[in-house]
């Protein structure tokens, strides 16, 4: 009786919607038509999917780039209004064709229009609907982050002039193994979420973690031509870093799988090869990462023996001659002048040799042809 009674309030509601925007006029943030459209294929009824009228929104985003505000507008609307997570899984799942049609206006929303991050159904207890709020909240910020990925890859796409480099492909594929992650977190956790509606959700998101997972592959199959031992340090460390974090992703990609088959998932059936990082291209990464490695620590060593090696020159100091008829004094340790040796004990010996006493009589001037300290010529 109370789910005859949820499915009766659900559909009054969307008549009323209906209702109210019939008498609307078609402006440039209004299409009267595109709103119906959006009602019915995210009506109340959790028994079924209208994809007719999904379509038709597809095909008015595709038509015209015009048609995006109306879009825009007439889903946010609807959105921030409920508190149904029948309407809020539909939306996701409309928002979620959308995007599929990669088309270049789309690059204008880069976020989702609406926020269903803490999301709460308000028609029943929350330990009846639990689950589906979980399951609406990571599909809420897996479609918002997708969002905005495409956004960015749109524009890109736009200024693109020459290929990426190695450093660009590294984080567009670091940021499409996020996307995977959060592909990895919408899952139906609730033993009361096996619906027709979730059930059609899943094959959503089977199929968008098909496309995803694909891209990875192909862009890491790339990237490792590009990864060789000269490669630069970092990007080799990034390289490694996301090469064992694929592999990894790929033990949780058939775990998920196998986990959807048993919940009744049916694209789930059809399980993609998930391709495994040969060795050898692990090692070759890393043994780019080691040359860079050691390149450096010679480089330090080649540097530490330089400064070993080098030399402090000193400027030798500049020696003058001077020519003149005085006795000149040259005091050294262990020689005496002839005043010290009348002023001693006569008694004592001190054994002085003459060639040791500095005292030069000089007489006429002398013409040097060395300087001091070289031998000098008279």
């Amino acid at each position: 009786m109370m789910k005859l009674w949820k499915r009766a309030s659900g559909a009054l509601k969307d008549r009323k919607s209906l209702f109210s925007i019939s008498f609307s006029r078609k402006t440039s943030f209004r299409n009267p038509d595109l709103d119906s459209a959006i009602i019915h294929a995210t009506s109340h009824d959790d028994s079924s999917v209208d994809y007719h009228n999904a379509h038709r929104v597809y095909k008015w985003v595709r038509s015209s780039p015009a048609n995006l505000k109306p879009l825009v507008h007439a889903l946010s609307s609807r959105v921030n209004r409920t508190r149904s997570w029948t309407v809020a899984v539909k939306a996701l799942m409309l928002v979620h064709g959308v995007l599929c049609c990669k088309v270049t206006s789309l690059q204008e929303i880069r976020r989702l229009p609406f926020d269903l991050s803490d999301f709460s159904d308000g028609h029943s207890r929350p330990s009846k609907t639990w689950g589906f709020n979980a399951f609406i909240r990571a599909y809420f910020s897996f479609l918002d982050q997708y969002a905005l990925f495409f956004s960015e890859q749109m524009r890109g796409r736009g200024k693109k002039t020459r290929e990426d480099s190695i450093e660009q492909e590294l984080e567009r594929i670091q940021n499409l193994q996020s996307l995977l992650h959060m592909l990895l977190q919408i899952r139906p956790m609730a033993e009361n979420m096996k619906k027709t509606l979730i059930l059609e959700a899943m094959d959503c998101v089977v199929l968008e973690i098909f496309d995803v997972y694909g891209r990875i592959c192909s862009a890491i199959a790339k990237l490792l031509i590009k990864i060789h031992p000269g490669a630069e340090k970092d990007e080799a460390v990034m390289a490694l870093k996301i090469v064992k974090k694929a592999t990894s992703q790929g033990e949780d990609l058939a775990l998920y799988f196998e986990f959807c088959k048993e919940f009744g998932v049916s694209n789930a059936h059809e399980v993609p090869k998930f391709v495994r990082i040969p060795e050898e291209d692990i090692e070759a990464i890393e043994k780019a990462i080691r040359g860079v490695q050691e390149e450096e620590e010679t480089k330090e060593e080649q540097e530490e023996v330089e400064e070993e090696k080098s030399i402090i020159l000193v400027e030798r100091p500049e020696f003058k001659t001077i020519i003149t008829d005085k006795w000149e004094v040259f005091e050294d340790d262990y020689c005496f002048t002839c005043k010290d040796i009348k002023e001693t004990d006569q008694d004592k010996d001190y054994n002085v040799d003459a060639n040791l006493l500095p005292l030069i009589v000089i007489d006429e001037p002398v013409h040097f042809t060395h300087t001091f300290p070289d031998l000098i010529t008279f």
